[in-house]
Parts: C-alpha cells; sequence; structure tokens
C-alpha cells in the first residue's frame, strides 16, 4: 500500500486526509458549500459543493505549486486556489515527473511455498499447475473462424454437462489475418496459446480457415498431445457445417476425459492471482486497491503468485514499484516497460495521461497521476519478483508485473494467457467484465456502486470508507473468498455469462 490505512475516520467524518503532507483531502460524502470541516484538527470551510471522492484544499495553494496526494505530487495548481475550493481538472495542471528511482542494491529471495498453506480443491495438471474450473475450449486461430467456433460452442447451449465439466467455450476474435510477422503475431501466439493450454482448460480445440497468416500448426507444435490439443480447418474438414460435426466427435471425446478428472486439495501456492482494475473513481486508492495489495500481500507470503497489470496505469507511480524489486535487473525490466509504451503512445499522437476515461474524472480522478498513484496499491508492499510481456507465462512465484494496456478486456486477456487462474478486478464505477475460462472476482470500491450493481458486485470495499471495516478485514475477506472461488465458488461474473475476451493488437493491419 502506498499509505498505511488500517481503519479510516469513523463515518462521522466527511472527510479523508491520506497523508499528513496532503494539501487535499478527499470528500467521503457529498458536500454542499459553506460545510464546515475539521481535517486532522484544521478548520476547513468548504467554498465550493464537492462532490463525493473528490478533492477540497486544505489550505491555500499558490498558483503553480504542487498538489499532493499519498504523500505524493499528483500536479500542479493552474491558478491560486483557495483553501475550501473544489481540486479537480478545472485548475489542476497534469505535468510528467521527473522521478527519483532508488534502486535496489541487494538481491531480495524468491518466496517459496509453505506447508502451512491453506489450500483449495483444484484440478491437478500435468504441468504442475491448478486448474480453478475445468473447461473444453474452442479457440479461433483467425477471424475467418471466429463464427464456427461460436457455433460450435453455442451448439452446446442447453445441454446438461456431466459432473467436473464446467462447459465447452468459444474463443473468436478479429484477428490471425493481416499481421505483420513479427512482434505483432509472435503475440497473438503467445496469446492463443496461453489460452490453449490454461490451466483451466482440460481440453481445446485450435480451429482456422486454413490459408490464414495465423496456420494452426503453430499450435499443434507446443508439445500438447492429442487427448487435450486437436486443430482443424475450414477447407479441411469440409466447411462451417463439416467442422461443425467434426468438432462435436473431438469434443465429445474431451467432455468424457474431461468428467472423470475430480477437485483435489491444492495449496494456494498454486494461485496465479491477476490484479485489474477498471472504472476506478477516488476510492479505489483509499478501500478496494489497498485491500486487494493486502490480500496479494498475504498470497505471495504463501509462494503464491500475484500479477498487476496495465502499464499506462502504473506510469508517475513506478518509483514506489522500482524501489520493491528483487534486483536492479528486474527494476529496469519494469522501466523498459514504461518507456516502451510511451514510443508506442507517441507513434499515435498520444500520451499516458489520455488513460483517465470520463467516469474515472467524473468519480474523482484528475488525471493519470492521481489514478496510478491508487492503482499501484492493489499490489500490497511485497518485493517485486519479476516483469513479464503481454501474455507471457507467469512462472515466479511472489508478486509480479505484467505489461498490459489499461484497457480492461485487452488487460484481462493478457492475465489470463499468461496463466492466471484467477483475477481479482476492482471497480468504483461499475465495470461489468469477465473473461471466459477464468473466474473474476469484481471487488467495489464504494457502497453506492455496491448496491447499485449488486448482480455483478462480489465484495464491498466501500465499507472502509463508511467506517464499518478496515482495510485489512476487507483484505482477508478477498483472499477467503479467492480461495472459495478457486474451489467451484461462482463470481457474479460467470452467473451473468460474461465472455470478454481481446487480443492486444500491435499493428499494422496489413
Amino acid at each position: 500500500m502506498l499509505v498505511e490505512i488500517s481503519r479510516l475516520p469513523n463515518a462521522g467524518n466527511a472527510a479523508i486526509h491520506l497523508h499528513p503532507t496532503d494539501n487535499v483531502a478527499i470528500a467521503r460524502v457529498a458536500l454542499p458549500a459553506g460545510t464546515e470541516l475539521r481535517v486532522d484538527g484544521l478548520p476547513v470551510l468548504t467554498r465550493d459543493a464537492i462532490p463525493a471522492g473528490h478533492k477540497v484544499a486544505l489550505w491555500d495553494i499558490a498558483a503553480g505549486e504542487t498538489v499532493e496526494r499519498y504523500g505524493q505530487a499528483i500536479g500542479r495548481a493552474k491558478v491560486p486556489i483557495d483553501a475550501g475550493r473544489h481540486i479537480h481538472t478545472h485548475n489542476l495542471a497534469f505535468e510528467e515527473l521527473v522521478l527519483d528511482y532508488e534502486f535496489p542494491t541487494t538481491e531480495i529471495p524468491i518466496p517459496v511455498a509453505r506447508a502451512d498453506a491453506p489450500t483449495f480443491l483444484g484440478y491437478a495438471r500435468q504441468d504442475g499447475r491448478a486448474g480453478t474450473r475445468n473447461y473444453i475450449a474452442v479457440v479461433a486461430a483467425s477471424n475467418c473462424a471466429a463464427h464456427t467456433v461460436e457455433l460450435i460452442a453455442r451448439s452446446y447451449e442447453g445441454a446438461e454437462m456431466p459432473p467436473h465439466v464446467d462447459g465447452v467455450i468459444a474463443f473468436p476474435h478479429g484477428e490471425g489475418c493481416g499481421h505483420a510477422f513479427g512482434p505483432d503475431m509472435d503475440q497473438l501466439r503467445r496469446t492463443l496459446g496461453g489460452v490453449l493450454v490454461h490451466p483451466n482448460v482440460s481440453a481445446a480445440l485450435i480451429v482456422g480457415l486454413g490459408c490464414e497468416g495465423n496456420q494452426i500448426d503453430h499450435y499443434l507444435g507446443l508439445g500438447v498431445g492429442a487427448n487435450r490439443l486437436v486443430g482443424m480447418t475450414l477447407q479441411g474438414s469440409g466447411g462451417t457445417t463439416g467442422t461443425l460435426e467434426a468438432a462435436r466427435r473431438e469434443i465429445t471425446r474431451f467432455i468424457e476425459q474431461a468428467s472423470s478428472e475430480q477437485r483435489v486439495p491444492c495449496p494456494a501456492s498454486k494461485i496465479v492471482l491477476g490484479l485489474n482494475c477498471g472504472g476506478s473513481d477516488s476510492f479505489s486508492g483509499i478501500t478496494a486497491n489497498p485491500a486487494l495489495g493486502y490480500a496479494s500481500d498475504l498470497l505471495a507470503a504463501l509462494g503464491g503468485s500475484s500479477v498487476l497489470a496495465e502499464t499506462p496505469e502504473i506510469f508517475g507511480a513506478e518509483h514506489l514499484l522500482v524501489r520493491r524489486a528483487r534486483n536492479r535487473e528486474i527494476a529496469e525490466k519494469l522501466l523498459g516497460c514504461i518507456r516502451r509504451y510511451k514510443e508506442y503512445l507517441a507513434r499515435f499522437q498520444s500520451s499516458f495521461d489520455d488513460n483517465p476515461s470520463p467516469g474515472n474524472k467524473e468519480g474523482g480522478l484528475s488525471n493519470i497521476l492521481e489514478k496510478s498513484l491508487g492503482a499501484v496499491a492493489k499490489g500490497g508492499t511485497s518485493p517485486l519478483i519479476d516483469v513479464y510481456e503481454y501474455a507471457e507465462r507467469v512462472t515466479a512465484a511472489g508478486f509480479t508485473f505484467m505489461n498490459t494496456p489499461g484497457y480492461d478486456p485487452v488487460s484481462l486477456t493478457g492475465l489470463a494467457a499468461g496463466g492466471c487462474n484467477l483475477i481479482a478486478f476492482t471497480t468504483g464505477r461499475g465495470s461489468a467484465i469477465g473473461f471466459p475460462t477464468v473466474p473474476v472476482v469484481k471487488i467495489a470500491t464504494n457502497s453506492h456502486t455496491f448496491r447499485a450493481m449488486p448482480d455483478n458486485m462480489d465484495i464491498n470495499a466501500g465499507s472502509i470508507s463508511d467506517g464499518a471495516s478496515t482495510v485489512q478485514q476487507i483484505g482477508q475477506q478477498i483472499f477467503d473468498r479467492l480461495l472459495e472461488t478457486a474451489s467451484g465458488r461462482r463470481t457474479c461474473a460467470e452467473r451473468l455469462g460474461h465472455m470478454e475476451f481481446v487480443p492486444w493488437r500491435i499493428g499494422p493491419v496489413m
């Protein structure tokens, strides 16, 4: 966590002061103009209406003076700001910071699995990983096969699956041809390959047209036997109808095989947890993200893996991760992700500050610096053990990072393809998203969203800002729910049938 927040001010306190050096406080509830506040003994009279989650100036701030939240700079005042004024995009300027990196000078050991670790009921795989679900996956090699894989999976709708089989799931997408061969095609293949041999997948089909750039032969060479992976093309299987019939014959065999696989006790160290946020608001960095960070620390201490993602949403806060890196090499690897992503954005005349959405800003986040400082709290306080490229297989125990976009469906796809068998997703605005074969536990940052979207939210971290719970209590609740989910408890996203799958297309389109 960026700030040690054990218990926030009680429910009677209308504003939250996160760090002694902060010259702003966060409105816990909507504050009309003329509200009398007392923040850490300092009297403040609001001169503007302050929406819930937004910032109020605690004292006069001169034009050009730094504005701080979490004890970190989040921009400069565009104009003089009087105490009690609302601080947001109208008077706070984004400024790319020159950060002082504190590189590690020693080697931090990698966590090891603990013999006394709690367990969950999962599917033990031959490669040593553990599944939290048991699906049959039908994956398109290209857009030309996307409709067919959907038809194949749809043909099982309403069919009763035998015990231990979670279903037949399609992975359609719009890629696989018109790619430049090189990094773009390599990344797609890494993504689809990760889905095909995922621990939550008992067996899979890769289906192509036959003439696309992304040939199915690449996947058949992954070293997985015919009992887990089969390929076919429309051109070689009699077109759409013939491929549907051939696929169903293979799936009949796969279902019979999957039905013989049973859940067995697996140590928590077998959990690979993706950490993601979407539809963030100002409460994200106060409630749900620090609580998820606490759960991430619990998992890392047991020798499990947690994977922070979304490169644009660590920008401006990367120095906090650098100082926690296992060694100098890992720190430089992380900074390399930032540097290359910045170059990627520059090709499209964009910047990291284009990341915050209108919803983020309505929720009180003024710029990417403020958003990132709250987002990295999902990673807790554990050492940063390794850094991975998009959809690269996660193998290290402990807290790690994956280079993904901030766009949620693409980020979740990268995490899942990297082997995450669970994903924890914090949201302030109520992002409704899931993944076809990986359970996504949704954690609301505020009680309003939790109450407004009860079918979408699994856990309410808003009770922290309500003064009813501590970060540690909600963090433990998240950890316990993760074990229950890994053992088969369905998430809201699963019950609603969310199937978002969007590979990251680098470009160009040929």
